[in-house]
């Protein structure tokens, strides 16, 4: 059996089985849900983890980005639909000079990564991938796809907040979201808290299964290729991306991110509902147009996993069971976070070991487990 640690309120004891089954034999889990505002799953496993432990999470930092966009939007700071070169006239070359935060947010850019790849050094540093990105060419034209821009795209982000508040988007999350909320989930890790930080592990599997992966990998040029940073020298080592400390420092605002499974889900749930007797940090008017699909169909990058709101995933697409508006994002070690505006539910969930192939089935299982819970509560 499977040994986990933490608590579930009353009518989510099937949460807790589905999560014993879904860790077993892994290295360190977390799982944690809110009900409309209030935690009802508290749960982890695996030696060296606890509740407040560490690790990266990946792409799962875009939904803390892109929640400062959407903060920005509301205050009438940000303009989804003007042109960026409008407040960043570098971002005008090769053909980019109509492209707006809209195209950027739902993937439809173009912008995926550059010409000669980033190194990892360059991928930790929002400031210099948006230098190397202003001079690129889109990989398409500009709104007539989506492909999805995993470690760039909230360079692009950055760049126009900072130019327009004179402020990063790492601040701007830490001074109204994680701080106010006290949320385990940084853009910049602080070295005091370095010693909750956990390594994330590489995936494993036998040679016979890591042989078919690596048969079927796209080519370092490919749009796929671009779009995961295999077109560096050397191809990007996604698992020691944010082992490195300086990438943990930095946090940059795409993919290196920090947090545990009770930040993911205390974060959506102080977006949409309110913690500890605060309002909600987003308005009903904003919520929906940040909730709403934007782009779907085949991603040119991921395939028909792609589908995707605004800054965010869009998660009824992707769990059917799901209201048409819930949203949030995943990352490729295997976190994933969402709320479900409709159904009350702010979930997060975390892992340590990369699977060999990106693929965890056990996002479905838990997240119907706590759907059924919740609507049966």
């Amino acid at each position: 059996m499977t040994n986990v640690h933490g608590t579930v309120a009353e009518g989510f004891e099937a949460v807790r089985e589905e999560f014993a089954a879904a860790a077993a034999g892994e290295n360190g889990a977390q799982l944690a849900v809110y009900v409309h505002g209030r935690r009802v799953v508290d749960l982890w496993v695996g030696d060296e983890v606890t509740g407040e432990t560490l690790t990266g999470v990946y792409s799962s930092t875009k939904g803390a980005a892109t929640l400062v966009v959407a903060l920005l939007v509301q205050d009438g700071v940000l303009e989804l639909d003007e042109p960026i070169a409008g407040r960043w006239p570098e971002f005008a070359a090769a053909g980019k000079d109509r492209i707006t935060l809209r195209d950027v947010l739902s993937h439809r850019s173009g912008l995926i990564g550059v010409d000669g790849g980033l190194t990892a050094g360059e991928l930790a540093d929002d400031e210099v991938i948006a230098r190397r990105l202003a001079g690129q060419r889109p990989y398409w034209r500009p709104g007539s796809a989506h492909g999805y821009g995993g470690f760039v795209t909230f360079a692009i982000v950055d760049k126009v907040i900072r130019v327009a508040t004179g402020r990063s988007l790492r601040d701007h999350f830490e001074q109204r979201v994680r701080a106010p909320h006290g949320l385990d989930l940084y853009l910049g890790l602080p070295e005091a808290q370095e010693d909750r930080y956990r390594e994330v592990a590489p995936g494993s599997a036998s040679p016979e299964e890591l042989a078919a992966f690596w048969a079927n990998v796209p080519g370092p040029h490919s749009i796929t290729g671009i779009g995961y940073g295999l077109n560096s020298t050397p191809p990007l080592d996604q698992v020691a991306f944010l082992n490195t400390r300086r990438v943990r420092a930095l946090g940059q605002a795409s993919a290196a991110g920090v947090g545990n499974a009770r930040g993911l889900a205390g974060m959506y749930a102080a977006a949409v509902f309110g913690l500890d007797g605060r309002a909600p940090l987003l308005t009903p008017d904003v919520l929906g147009e940040f909730a709403m699909p934007h782009s779907t169909g085949r991603d040119l990058v991921t395939g028909d996993a792609g589908q995707y709101a605004l800054g965010f995933q869009a998660k009824g697409l992707r769990y059917p069971f799901l209201s048409a508006n819930a949203f949030g994002h995943n990352g490729s070690a295997g976190s994933e976070s969402f709320a479900d505006p409709r159904g009350g539910i702010a979930f997060g969930y975390t892992r340590r070991r990369f699977a060999f192939d990106w693929s965890y089935p056990e996002h479905d299982r838990l997240a119907a487990a706590v759907h059924h819970a919740a609507a049966a509560v």
